[in-house]
């Protein structure tokens, strides 16, 4: 049997030539910014490339949401499950935004006619039916958007159970790949709209975690609160469950002071649910959906691939059994963090 764990016989050698590799790169200073990055990535190169990480006890549901654009939510999605399929995890990316770049980043046909989430959502079909594999990387499932899901919002209106639409397919199909006999999908990802209806409220309520991208720029923070404030309420009314677990720092430029500025606030403000690994602003990020690719896919010996594989492994880490729980709801104080009941 595969150990999925990337627990073997001789992981303690392997570790040891990891660490001797790392401590063998020459030392970067203050005065040399470019061998400070270049030997980040050489880090994270010998680190991370072929290295398994451990799989959670249960599924992780996690939707990725900030109501400002253009903060890199999508991107965020596909890198993360496409980092966290590669190191030999199953992940199931839900393609809830009309728009389905998620979709096209993976590869994955989402033509008008293709069925899509919103057969699922609107038709109720079982999802098995529409859910695709990446063709770029084994064991990454999509379940795809197309043009008509820009109509669902007005089709579920009058429907009944209509925010929880997606959770009760999510669950089916999940039970149907145990009846199966296929492998359990260890992570979730929904990508969603930033406008607020019922979409991103269904994407709310199917999860148990929330994953809130935040660029390193100019108005970072701006609506924060508010997307804070509607999670609360999705707790009180609809999913007791839900939480936000992890902050990722996007479009970072340590060059700058405006960044170093904004990551500083947003670890101040939410000292554990930040990530340490912060995603570079990129070409190659940019460059890679036009190719229908992620990044990881299409270069992934680039700064911004290895910054979402080390952010998938944190992520991942963060979950394994005996680790610290992190999943701080929102409006908690960080530090007093219960456990589900």
């Amino acid at each position: 049997m595969t150990d999925r764990s990337g627990l073997g016989g001789d992981t303690d050698t392997e570790e040891a030539r990891r660490a001797a590799l790392v401590d063998s790169l020459p030392r970067p200073s203050a005065d040399t910014p470019l061998l400070a990055e270049l030997q980040l990535d050489a880090r994270r190169r010998i680190e991370l490339k072929g290295r398994k990480f451990p799989r959670p006890e249960r599924t992780r549901v996690i939707t990725v949401a900030n109501q400002k654009g253009g903060v890199g939510k999508t991107t965020t999605t596909v890198n993360l499950a496409a980092a966290l399929a590669q190191a030999g995890l199953q992940v199931l990316v839900l393609d809830n935004d009309p728009q389905g770049n998620a979709s096209t980043a993976l590869g994955i046909d989402h033509r008008a006619g293709t069925p899509s989430i919103y057969e699922v959502l609107v038709d109720g079909a079982p999802m098995h039916e529409a859910v695709q594999e990446s063709p770029d990387v084994p064991g990454l499932w999509c379940l795809p958007a197309t043009i008509d899901l820009s109509g669902a919002e007005i089709e579920l209106v009058s429907m009944v159970a209509r925010e929880t639409r997606l959770r009760t397919a999510l669950d089916v199909y999940l039970d149907w790949r145990t009846t199966q006999g296929l492998e359990q999908i260890d992570y979730v990802f929904v990508d969603c709209p930033p406008s607020l209806g019922l979409l991103t409220i269904n994407a709310f309520v199917v999860a148990r975690e929330v994953l809130i991208p935040i660029q390193c720029e100019y108005y970072a923070l701006e609506g924060l609160s508010q997307l804070l404030k509607t999670i609360e309420l999705i707790q009180a009314h609809l999913n007791p469950h839900l939480s936000v677990s992890t902050i990722l720092l996007t479009m970072y430029d340590a060059r700058t002071n405006l960044a170093q500025q904004v990551a500083e606030e947003v670890r101040t403000h939410f000292p554990e649910r930040t990530l340490r690994t912060t995603v570079p602003r990129s070409v190659r990020i940019s460059e890679a959906p036009s190719y229908g690719q992620t990044v990881m896919t299409y270069d992934g010996g680039s700064s911004g691939a290895l910054a979402y594989l080390e952010a998938a492994r944190e992520l991942a880490e963060r979950a394994a059994p005996g680790a610290a729980r992190n999943d701080i709801p929102a409006g908690v104080p960080a530090g007093s963090a219960q456990e589900d009941q």
